[in-house]
């Protein structure tokens, strides 16, 4: 594995903990949050596929779903941002799809699902959260950004989609953040609230339990 990847996971990686475990001094709201982590996530995906993916791309390094097997192989970007993710245990970090090529990848419940088709009906909205039971969930466009991403996908033998183009929305990012002293199996919102995209925004209304970290 690439000296570049290690770097880049470990990064990610330790950005996830710190984010996680050090924002008590914001007072952050969930949604503010939310965007901290996915803002740090698309940035460092963006990253990998950049400066490791396409750098590196005809001169040895190769990314397949099989990186393990052979030291010249390097993980796709969703297996990187994945490998990096689970080292974080506060919040829960990934990747969704309508059509995902992974099984796993598919939206875990209805509002998720609703998440996506949003973010894909409107590209001027990249990012969308709210309330999901007993979490609280946020998810950001996850882009083709560049050719290599359309032709994995649209030639993969497992893909359910093979028109897949450059700058679509293949899917998004996902945080998850557990609400303490809410109840399982509330019923869910009429749909996701949408947000206006922008860290430094002013971020909304915060959520009636106050979040984990602050104390």
């Amino acid at each position: 594995m690439s000296r570049c990847h290690l770097g880049l996971a470990a990064g990610l990686a330790g950005c996830f903990m710190v984010l996680a475990a050090s924002v008590t001094w914001a007072d952050p709201t969930y949604e503010q949050t939310a965007r901290y982590v996915l803002d740090v996530v698309r940035a460092f995906r963006t990253a990998y596929v950049l400066h490791v993916v396409e750098h590196t791309r005809g001169a040895g390094p190769e990314p397949r779903e099989d990186w393990e097997r052979d030291a010249h192989f390097i993980p796709l970007p969703a297996q990187f941002v994945k490998a990096a993710a689970g080292q974080v245990t506060s919040v829960e970090i990934g990747l969704i799809s309508l059509t995902p090529i992974n099984p796993a990848n598919r939206p875990r419940t209805p509002a998720e699902t609703k998440a996506l088709i949003q973010l894909e009906k409107d590209r001027q909205q990249s990012f969308l959260s709210f309330a999901d039971g007993d979490q609280f969930t946020a998810v950001s466009a996850d882009l083709a950004l560049v050719r290599s991403c359309v032709e994995c996908h649209n030639q993969h033998p497992q893909s359910a989609r093979r028109n897949f183009r450059e700058w679509d929305v293949m899917g998004g990012l996902v945080v998850r953040f557990r609400r303490p002293g809410s109840t399982p199996g509330l019923p869910l919102p009429l749909g996701p609230s949408p947000s206006p995209p922008g860290l430094l925004e002013q971020p909304g209304s915060p959520p009636p339990v106050t979040p984990p970290w602050v104390r």
